[in-house]
């Protein structure tokens, strides 16, 4: 294999908590042995120098600089840290709004930090973000119709579960999809997902939260995920992972200001 190929990614995993792995170090390697582009979100603005340290020399791994909404109650200071960062930082990830039963109490807060971070986003321009939508989704489009143009930014819609209607809003504000393997097992989800442009596709697996007999999935393990799409589309495997880099592509070397 020559050097140039060796470069290109095979497959594609838009959100996976590396750092939440024991073998962290190992997994980033691993990522780049079996070629897949990886993007490590993080929960916390601290936790992003490290990470970004010990991914510098990865080929197909980048690092997200977040403050995820479900530690918004405890953590909604960072958020000052995290503008602190965000210069340096092209992609944001894990952020968002999280109206569930255990973290309802601080969606005020969670939606002002949110709006906080879209409109430092869409100041600097050029930021890719992994957005968490969970019971959110109208909420969440909400704030992105409001403070960040889709010339200014993509956003990715992580682990999305809203409604037909929420996605085609979703959809006209230019905004992205990754795919896990637990939504592909959720009759409802696999019914939405089919109806989604497939040049809106990308997959993730939200490790180490999702398992596979009863261990963290893997950044590699994605490729079950292409497989499982291109069967529920009805189109060849090889046709949707293409597809899929060529998303890949498309959001990281459009020219959003």
């Amino acid at each position: 294999m020559n050097e140039r190929a060796h470069q290109t990614p095979h497959w594609v995993d838009f959100h996976c908590h590396l750092d939440l792995y024991r073998d962290h170090v190992d997994l980033i390697a691993e990522c780049d042995r079996e070629r897949v582009a990886t993007l490590a979100v993080t929960t916390t603005p601290k936790a992003w120098p490290r990470n970004r340290e010990l991914a510098a020399h990865a080929t197909h791994v980048r690092v997200a600089l977040g403050l995820h909404p479900q530690l918004v109650a405890e953590r909604a200071s960072e958020v000052a840290l995290f503008e602190h960062y965000l210069a340096d930082a092209r992609y944001v990830g894990e952020i968002g709004l999280d109206a569930g039963p255990r973290f309802y109490r601080s969606l005020p807060e969670q939606e002002r930090v949110f709006e906080r971070i879209l409109r430092a986003c869409a100041e600097q321009g050029g930021k890719i973000l992994s957005v968490h939508s969970i019971r959110a989704v109208g909420k969440v489009l909400g704030h992105i119709e409001r403070a960040l143009p889709a010339s200014r930014g993509h956003v990715v819609l992580h682990w999305f579960t809203g409604t037909t209607a929420e996605a085609r809003r979703a959809v006209a504000l230019g905004c992205y999809f990754s795919i896990n393997k637990e939504m592909l097992n959720s009759p409802k989800h696999r019914q939405l997902i089919a109806e989604l442009p497939e040049d809106r596709l990308l997959t993730e697996t939200d490790g180490p939260f999702v398992l596979i007999q009863g261990k963290p999935i893997r950044p590699r393990e994605v490729a079950d995920t292409v497989s499982q799409l291109a069967a529920l589309r009805a189109i060849p495997m090889e046709g949707m992972r293409r597809a899929i880099l060529d998303n890949l592509r498309a959001v990281v070397s459009s020219n959003v200001s």
